[in-house]
């Protein structure tokens, strides 16, 4: 079997960065479009927030995809539907259009994969291949992406859960695209998973951004799309059944939320706290505890969809009905016995220790200190253990060197996104460098630089997440993506095409991202030892490279 190619990481990156460069540009726009949401009796937020957070996801994904992905008939018919969901979803953002309208959107974008792109379902589970004409193939797809698009948008109802499931079913989607060879597919669900990344940093709780319509409804626009380009035309031996698993959640919470307004003669459009995370929360759970939940059950769901590929339509459904049913009844019975979960926390001597700790400002102020250390020392390390630099990366350090100095020398707020991007991209080219360019000597202690430089990073991290007081770092939803995406490419780095040295990039940017982004919110001025250390580091390497 094949490795991914290299270029999978840098799409991932660029859709990633890309958005988190992007959203807060729109954050500071959203009040003058109009593009923000406001409590209401049936939100879970108490203050206005904005909800721009679709247009990072999806500009972030489709920029790369420009790029990278091979553009035939199909892929430019979901390109466009990506743009004209995105239209009408930031355009009922800012104007609350009503749900008539938003369907013409949805159809059009629909319409179009499904006519002007050929991509339409031909087997329904528990039937033949010959059972569905061509016709009704096309209506059942249309009916059916429509309906993943709103089941998708509806189970946008707490801070990271949308995005997160998303992203657990596209890595679903990228093994199975994978195994088969279905290389456009894995490459829109990396960038589309870069994209939601991106966002995620800022929509954790308690939530600086929504994704609004216009990111919900991508999201489901392109699993729709991935799950039936998936079925028939990269790998049409699986299961016909299988997207329910690796679909997941969304799809049973949506029938369930219909049913329930059918019973009691509610509209079907109107929204409603009877989805999923509103009775978990109504429970007792919090906030960051339902969403932790319902990625749980995602994650399950996706999982048996990894192992069960080709298995009976019948054992499928008759898996998924029954997790399906076990959540549900759950949830009943907790309800009609008037059961709550405990708030109650039991405390660790060890933890109770840092109580009085975590009250000082100096223990956050050292903590941010060591990060910026350590970022420091791995930085200008790098610049002298690079045994060469390549012409194409010279040209991009010596720009970055630029952009850098510029940033650090100015003094003007908007800038600070620069900043972001720059050390991001910045922290991406040296680690690339340091692992495919060490010199010989360096390669064979890098192991255990890396185990001391890394190990430090992220306890440093985390005991600032979880016991500084003041920490503005809370991300809970998150690490828990972040934990299982790491997991997934540790245990089965074979099966999704990971080589030893891919995998190493990856958590390296991972961890390094997090390190960056922990120092942005805690440091008190642009000139700090992390900074420095950068800027070090690419002058010493642009300096090399032009020399050389």
């Amino acid at each position: 079997m094949t490795e991914i190619p290299a270029n999978h990481l840098l799409i991932l990156v660029a859709a990633m960065v890309i958005s988190m460069t992007l959203i807060p540009v729109m954050v500071r726009l959203a009040p003058v479009l109009g593009m923000v949401d406001k409590p209401d009796p049936r939100k879970v937020h108490s203050v206005p927030i904005p909800r721009v957070g679709g247009v990072g996801i999806v500009i972030g994904s489709l920029v790369p995809l420009l790029v990278w992905l091979p553009v035939d008939t199909l892929m430019a018919s979901y390109l466009a539907g990506a743009l004209i969901l995105l239209l009408f979803g930031a355009w009922d953002d800012a104007k609350e259009l009503g749900h008539y309208v938003k369907f013409i959107g949805q159809f059009a974008a629909v319409l179009g994969v499904v006519y002007w792109g050929d991509l339409y379902v031909t087997q329904l589970p528990l039937l033949g291949p010959d059972a569905m004409s061509e016709s009704m193939g096309r209506v059942f797809t249309v009916i059916a992406m429509v309906g993943m698009i709103n089941a998708m948008n509806h189970s946008d109802g707490l801070d990271g859960l949308a995005g997160g499931e998303s992203l657990i079913s596209l890595l679903a989607i990228i093994y199975l695209a994978y195994q088969a060879g279905g290389d456009p597919a894995v490459i829109i669900a990396v960038a589309t998973i870069g994209g939601v990344f991106g966002f995620l940093r800022f929509n954790s709780h308690p939530a600086r951004v929504f994704m609004g319509d216009g990111g919900s409804q991508f999201l489901g626009f392109t699993l729709a799309f991935l799950a039936v380009y998936l079925m028939t035309r990269v790998n049409p031996a699986l299961s016909p059944a299988l997207p329910l698993l690796f679909l997941g959640l969304p799809i049973v919470d949506i029938l369930a939320v219909f049913a329930q307004r059918i019973y009691h003669g509610m509209n079907w459009f109107r929204a409603t706290k009877n989805h999923i995370h509103h009775r978990l929360l109504e429970l007792g759970f919090e906030h960051h505890e339902s969403v932790i939940t319902i990625y749980a059950i995602q994650a399950l769901l996706v999982l048996l969809a990894v192992v069960l590929p080709y298995e009976h339509d019948l054992l499928i459904i008759g898996i998924y009905v029954g997790v399906s049913v076990a959540v549900f009844a759950g949830l009943i019975v907790a309800e009609r016995s008037g059961w709550r979960k405990s708030r109650e926390r039991l405390l660790f001597p060890a933890v109770k220790a840092f109580g009085v700790i975590r009250k000082q400002p100096q223990f956050l102020q050292a903590l941010t200190g060591l990060v910026m250390a350590v970022i420091a020392l791995y930085a200008l390390v790098v610049a002298f253990v690079v045994e060469q630099v390549p012409l194409q990366f010279g040209y991009i350090l010596v720009v970055l060197a630029g952009l850098l100095l510029a940033r650090l020398l100015a003094g003007f707020r908007l800038w600070f996104l620069f900043l972001r991007l720059t050390l991001f991209l910045s922290m991406a080219a040296l680690v690339y460098l340091v692992n495919l360019y060490p010199q010989p000597w360096f390669a064979e202690v890098s192991r255990f630089f890396d185990y001391a430089v890394f190990a430090v990073l992220i306890l440093a991290i985390a005991a600032g997440m979880r016991f500084a007081e003041n920490s503005r770092f809370d991300v809970s939803p998150l690490d828990f993506l972040v934990i299982l995406m790491l997991l997934v490419a540790g245990i089965f780095p074979q099966q999704i095409g990971l080589s030893e040295m891919l995998l190493r990039l990856i958590i390296e940017f991972v961890v390094l991202f997090y390190a960056v982004e922990w120092v942005l919110k805690h440091m008190r001025s642009r000139w700090n030892l992390m900074t420095l250390g950068v800027l070090g580091s690419l002058v010493v390497l642009s300096g090399r490279f032009v020399v050389g």
